[in-house]
């Protein structure tokens, strides 16, 4: 069979032509409901349990209301329901002022079944973290993972036709690809310990530096990570205290530069991270067994779920081991 590449990149299927951001995925995903009615009823039987026919079904990509923002996909059936889902990559989810658009567009709607989706990477019970509700503005929101909508094509296909077999085929290749393969990673938090004190001639403490610089450095050496972690977690005081996104990465020697607190020498190569708004579960989640300076690895979403960050570090490596 011939071989196609797009800038030396395997092409295996047509929706990797698009490419793999979250327009992209939110095309493909709404072409394949729109060609394939098995997938569409699989998708709608499991955020609104609805079971009958999907032929007058409309789909609408990227519609734009006056003041009530752009949805990515709208599905509405006249007289039984109108759902609008976001879609995000990675282990984001979108605002509450971005939800409270398109609940009031649904508020206007006439059907009576009526549904918020969120899809992402997140796990129902991280993004029930970060969203902090189950409605907005009186419309029920329903938390996906993308893994599961690829759960739900690839039930849909056992029924489908075989036209519809090979558009699923596709589409999981992609998803697989584009997504689910990089969650294991995406989803990874690299945990480390905070020291309270301030060191000699500095002027900000290891804390201060983390709380309000949004910074963190490390040498480069083989006890730290090669590659710059996606989420750190910082624990102090026994406890886990922040998460932050990675934003950036540089190697720099002269840490003053970045953080005038501390004295303009000259440093070994160090990674120094800008990091993203902190974020935490709202429970305290505390340090458990853990050498006091040891460093660990778990997954983000577990953090959210366990009662300690050594519980979170074990059911990650179980899940890893499981997975491998």
């Amino acid at each position: 069979m011939p071989q196609l590449l797009l800038h030396n990149r395997e092409i295996d299927t047509v929706f990797q032509l698009l490419g793999d951001d979250e327009n992209d995925l939110t095309y493909s995903v709404g072409w394949a409901l729109y060609r394939s009615p098995a997938f569409l009823k699989e998708f709608l039987s499991s955020v609104i349990q609805f079971e009958g026919r999907v032929n007058d079904v409309v789909l609408r990509l990227q519609h734009h209301k006056h003041g009530r923002g752009i949805t990515d996909i709208e599905l509405e059936l006249p007289g039984h329901f109108h759902v609008i889902v976001e879609a995000k990559r990675g282990w984001t989810v979108p605002t509450r002022q971005q939800l409270g658009k398109y609940a009031r567009r649904l508020q206007a709607s006439s059907p009576k079944t009526k549904r918020l989706v969120v899809l992402s990477e997140c796990s129902s019970e991280y993004a029930a973290q970060l969203l902090g509700c189950n409605k907005v503005y009186g419309v029920p929101l329903a938390k996906v993972q993308w893994k599961s909508v690829a759960k739900l094509a690839a039930k849909a296909s056992r029924r489908a036709s075989r036209a519809e077999k090979r558009l699923i085929h596709e589409l999981l290749v992609y998803l697989n690809r584009s997504v689910i393969m990089q969650q294991s990673e995406s989803n990874r938090v690299y945990g480390v310990a905070l020291a309270k004190g301030t060191e000699r001639g500095w002027k900000i403490s290891w804390i201060d530096i983390v709380k309000h610089r949004r910074r963190y450095f490390h040498p480069l050496d083989s006890y730290w990570p090669k590659v710059p972690p996606n989420y750190i977690a910082f624990r102090y005081g026994g406890k886990l205290g922040s998460i932050h996104h990675v934003d950036a990465c540089e190697v720099v020697t002269r840490l003053h530069r970045y953080i005038p607190e501390i004295p303009n020498d000259e440093w070994n190569p160090m990674y120094l991270y800008s990091l993203g708004r902190p974020f935490a579960p709202a429970k305290t989640v505390h340090t458990g067994n853990i050498y006091p300076n040891g460093h660990v690895w778990c997954m983000l979403d577990t953090l959210f779920t366990s009662k300690t960050i050594a519980e979170a570090r074990d059911l990650s490596h179980r899940r890893e081991q499981k997975a491998a």
